[in-house]
């Protein structure tokens, strides 16, 4: 009789997403038609949307900095998450645009002066969110107003 064996779990940090990637540095990825060099924020597509091209997209490293599009101040939200906090759409310059929070800014300051969100320069960054059931790490990443 054949021995079974057992899957190997992985151990550390895992990312809530596909698009995050940990390693080297944390950063988004996305996919790259190789016929009209359209970006996608999607590691798992099969075509490209532009061109209609199948297969062989590239997965590709994303910029760590962005500009906000757009951004909203949420006041009520599931049990057991703090309000307010600023949720936004990033412009990164691939191209692409990613929906995520913003972090290290004051939900009504910006409510009262909305002219310092729109626009604002941000740069990626990744905090643990969670747990998982072996006690990895989750992490998720968000952006805060660029330092530079």
């Amino acid at each position: 009789m054949a021995e079974q064996q057992t899957p190997q779990v992985e151990t550390g940090p895992r990312p809530i997403l596909p698009i995050l990637k940990l390693q080297p540095k944390p950063h988004l990825v996305g996919s790259k038609c190789p016929g009209c060099g359209a970006i996608f924020l999607d590691v798992k597509r099969t075509a490209c949307s532009k061109c209609g091209a199948a297969g062989n997209l590239q997965q590709v490293q994303l910029s760590d900095k962005g500009k906000v599009w757009v951004f909203s101040v949420i006041h009520q939200s599931f049990p057991g998450i703090k309000t307010p906090y600023v949720t936004a759409v990033v412009d990164l310059p691939e191209g692409v645009s990613v929906k995520s929070n913003l972090v290290d800014v004051d939900p009504e300051d910006l409510e009262k002066n909305p002219q310092k969100g729109f626009g604002m320069a941000v740069e990626l960054v990744v905090n643990q969110v969670a747990t998982d059931r072996q006690g990895n790490p989750v992490m998720a990443f968000q952006f805060r107003p660029s330092k530079n």
